[in-house]
């Protein structure tokens, strides 16, 4: 991927990984100095986007590092972090030519939020994978419409692929080189999606420590995508009718309106026009909304996709953990595509992570493509049906030949599976229960993350030393440990 590159300058080790594992997350590369000696080296075989850098630090400070910068990189945008006591020092800062600061504590979407603001998330290019004459036809309308500013309203059923659509309209057209800002309206709520949309300022609510930028300030120059929009409260579409309306927000507890220069897309899996005339979304809104249209359709409709999206979902899941890329077998391929795919690409996804779990000797089976409702109804089916065939995968504790137990500083992560998505439920870490865990992968699942959190202890906490026992890049490492985190397992400092 082509992403944009932060560089955290901060000497706590802890906050420094935290800040780290948060834009790992957020899809940001990064690098990280423990000092503004340490960073200043960096810079000079390095190209970043942005720098975020504590103040107050031994040796040469963060006020230093920022008048250094400015000397050599005057174009490098560089935010600092302070404490409470010290927002004199950066307001200072700021005339200097820092573009702005966050005062500790503050929340991981303070962080992105801000960050977002000069350096976006760059669009990975290679997302939109069709090969079936109907997509391509779509994707061709999708190019024509891209070239105008027009607001445009993507349908589909859930999982099809509508927000690759959507960062294909942005890269297309004339804002490509501006940010790519997507929300998703049903996954926020309903009492945060204003603040969120719209931004605030500090005083405006409980919890409102400073001020923050909306999503349509951090899509400035660029494009919005409001996701789901059909599930956005019949109040609040009024909200955003007068955005669109007058090209201007406001943000909450600020009488200030801040003028817009935003291309807005947005998706729903609903029938609109059905939905106005059931009272359920605003009429005026979504003629706003729905300047031109374009319906993407079921991945069961556009056959020719599912073997290329099945490839560059192996590809691309091989490619973060460090793996190599298995083959799809000729009955494999049948497989996928005698398949309805009810889910779309979603389902798809999650297949191809299933079978890269199973598969053996960098080859993909028919067996190793299990399909809901066809192989197995529920998880425990599932289970069953995992552990009677014969694509046994041997513990992580064990050696396979012997199987006797591995001890942390040589075991290895660099040729396992890669896992499953966490449910969200909560997972435990449990190594002598003997339970079989509830999801395909969960077993693996708990016994990678258990070893990782032995390794961390035998070598009390050193990154570097645990990433090099278990076999595995830093890079892999941090993913890992930040995929721990989301589950609800505490890391060892």
């Amino acid at each position: 991927m082509n992403q944009s590159k932060v560089l955290i300058v901060e000497d706590d080790a802890g906050l420094r990984e935290a800040l780290v594992d948060t834009l790992a997350l957020a899809g940001y590369q990064w690098l990280e100095a423990e000092s503004a000696e340490q960073a200043l080296l960096l810079l000079k075989n390095e190209h970043v986007d942005i720098v975020v850098s504590d103040v107050q630090m031994a040796g040469m400070d963060g006020l230093g590092l920022l008048r250094s910068l400015k000397i050599n990189y005057p174009k490098l945008p560089v935010l600092l972090m302070t404490a409470y006591a010290n927002i004199q020092d950066a307001v200072s800062a700021m005339k200097e030519g820092a573009i702005d600061y966050m005062a500790k504590p503050f929340a991981p979407e303070v962080l992105l939020n801000m960050i977002s603001r000069y350096a976006p998330v760059k669009a990975d290019t290679s997302d939109a994978v069709v090969a079936d004459p109907k997509s391509l036809a779509l994707l061709a309308l999708a190019e024509k419409v891209a070239k105008t500013d027009a607001n445009v309203m993507i349908l589909g059923p859930s999982g099809s692929g509508k927000e690759v659509m959507s960062r294909h309209i942005h890269r297309q057209s004339q804002r490509s080189e501006g940010p790519f800002v997507a929300i998703n309206c049903a996954a926020i709520p309903e009492n945060m999606l204003e603040a969120t949309l719209f931004g605030y300022e500090k005083g405006a609510f409980t919890g409102a420590v400073q001020a923050c930028p909306g999503k349509f300030e951090q899509a400035q120059s660029g494009t919005i995508l409001l996701d789901e929009i059909s599930e956005m409260d019949l109040s609040l579409q009024a909200k955003l009718l007068r955005v669109l309306q007058e090209r201007e927000v406001e943000r909450l507890g600020s009488r200030k309106s801040i003028k817009l220069d935003v291309r807005v897309l947005a998706t729903s899996n609903r029938d609109l026009r059905k939905y106005v005339e059931e009272g359920c979304f605003r009429e005026d809104l979504y003629y706003r909304l729905n300047v031109f249209p374009i319906s993407w359709l079921p991945l069961c409709d556009r056959q020719g996709d599912i073997i290329p999206l099945a490839e560059h979902l192996l590809q691309r899941h091989c490619c973060k953990m460090g793996e190599a890329v298995p083959h799809l077998q000729p009955q494999a391929t049948e497989k996928l595509l005698s398949y309805r795919w009810p889910g779309n690409v979603r389902e798809l996804d999650n297949v191809m992570q299933r079978a890269l779990i199973l598969c053996e000797q960098g080859q993909i089976q028919a067996s190793d493509i299990l399909l809901e409702g066809i192989d197995w109804q529920d998880a425990g089916s599932l289970q069953n049906l995992v552990s009677a065939s014969s694509v046994a995968t041997p513990s992580l504790y064990t050696d396979a030949k012997h199987q006797t137990p591995t001890s942390p500083q040589h075991a290895s992560l660099s040729d396992a599976s890669p896992s499953v998505p966490i449910s969200d439920s909560e997972q435990g870490v449990s190594t002598a229960s003997g339970a079989m865990p509830e999801s395909l992968g969960g077993e693996l699942r708990e016994q990678e993350f258990a070893i990782i959190l032995d390794t961390i202890r035998a070598c009390e906490g050193r990154r570097k030393e645990v990433a090099e026992r278990l076999g595995i890049s830093p890079r892999t490492l941090r993913y890992k440990l930040a995929k721990m985190r989301d589950a609800g397992i505490d890391i060892p400092q």
